[in-house]
């Protein structure tokens, strides 16, 4: 998806002739799949309207620059721009770069320092030349939505209640980011997006969400998402690695995780760009574990 944000040409053209922007699409092992990130791996030079500005040019959902680089303790400083503003944490960004400093120092864990807070992402090579990343998010926490938040959102959607799953009640969750879970009550409603964006970018700027994730149940370790993102400038994102790990959080507060504890999200397929997250939570633990592969493609 590209963005409507205006920015000032001269800004973006100075910035991205002086960076080298990798791309790459992350929760998929087909580059026509998954969700494309920009990558900057050295970024120490790059002010905040720099990163925003080449963000903007580059038009994903987020592009992720490293600002600072301790390669001997495999430690980076990480900071997320949408093409309209900065993100406290982005998770296909963050496997987009993970795969890309595996691919260049080495499969091993990673530790980066973000706005959100500390994470650490375990990265492998899975012996048919691809690399998996496993990210751990911060702490996450979910809490039941509210009637104003909830009509709201549905009036944006132009869903009603009764589109909605029971069983699945609707919560306010974070992983790093804050985003209201709706859960669908089939499969056709779940397809049938078109939303007011105005509206429901207003709805979010106030409440303070990332995105909107909407989910359908498919089975008790299978679920499908889509999420809109029009705060950060664009319709919805093919994968959403930050609204799998508070999806995550929110299965544990409901006691709704299977007994493996692990649950795999389908995203992106309404879109053309299939993406798969494997979403691994445990009962007495507040973090939660996204897993997903990402892979080069080209400007």
């Amino acid at each position: 998806m590209t963005s409507s944000a205006a920015t000032t040409p001269t800004a973006a053209t100075t910035a991205s002739a002086v960076t080298d922007v990798l791309r790459y699409t992350a929760f998929t092992s087909d580059p026509d799949g998954g969700n494309p990130a920009g990558v900057v791996l050295d970024a120490a030079r790059l002010d905040e309207q720099q990163m925003l500005a080449i963000a903007a040019e580059v038009g994903y959902s987020e592009t992720a620059f490293v600002t600072a680089r301790d390669e001997q303790q495999r430690r980076f400083t990480l900071r997320y721009f949408s093409p309209l503003a900065e993100v406290a944490f982005c998770g296909h960004a963050t496997v987009a770069v993970s795969v890309a400093l595996a691919e260049r120092i080495g499969p091993g864990e990673l530790v980066f320092d973000t706005p959100a807070g500390e994470i650490s992402v375990a990265t492998v090579a899975d012996g048919h030349g691809a690399v998996r990343a496993t990210l751990i998010s911060v702490p996450t926490r979910s809490r039941p939505a509210q009637d104003a938040e909830v009509d709201a959102t549905l009036a944006a959607l132009g869903w009603a209640r009764a589109d909605l799953d029971a069983t699945l009640p609707p919560h306010v969750a974070f992983g790093g980011n804050a985003h209201l879970v709706l859960a669908a009550g089939s499969r056709a409603r779940l397809a049938d997006l078109d939303y007011d964006f105005e509206t429901l970018t207003g709805i979010m700027q106030q409440y303070g969400w990332t995105t909107v994730h909407l989910v359908w149940r498919e089975s008790d370790d299978r679920y499908h998402a889509r999420d809109p993102f029009p705060v950060g400038g664009v319709i919805e994102d093919p994968a959403t690695g930050a609204a799998a790990a508070a999806f995550g959080g929110y299965l544990r507060t409901l006691g709704l995780l299977p007994a493996a504890g692990v649950v795999a999200i389908r995203q992106g397929e309404d879109m053309g760009r299939p993406s798969d997250l494997l979403v691994e939570a445990g009962p007495d633990d507040a973090r939660v574990r996204v897993t997903g592969h990402a892979v080069p493609i080209a400007g």
